[in-house]
């Protein structure tokens, strides 16, 4: 049997963001947010520029997918790594 979340059910949170000196805005889930601080941290980085690295690997690929879902992609694979 599976549970509900710690917290519950959440839907997205837009954010304002600058990356290479532009504004943008992102929305994720409340728990993402968390977990990219919590990244943001253990990589002594400010939150900006853990998300300018992760969109500048985004822009490398060769579909690449929209800003919101390449970190949510990485922090999913971020925790699996961790496990």
């Amino acid at each position: 049997m599976i549970g509900t979340p710690p917290g519950g059910f959440a839907g997205p949170v837009k954010r304002s963001v600058t990356i290479a000196g532009h504004q943008t805005s992102i929305s994720l889930e409340p728990a993402f947010w968390d977990a990219l601080e919590s990244a943001a941290m253990a990589h002594a980085l400010p939150l900006n520029a853990l998300v300018a690295q992760v969109d500048a690997l985004r822009i490398t690929a060769a579909d690449p997918p929209n800003l919101a879902s390449a970190l949510r992609t990485w922090l999913l694979y971020l925790a699996i790594d961790a496990q």
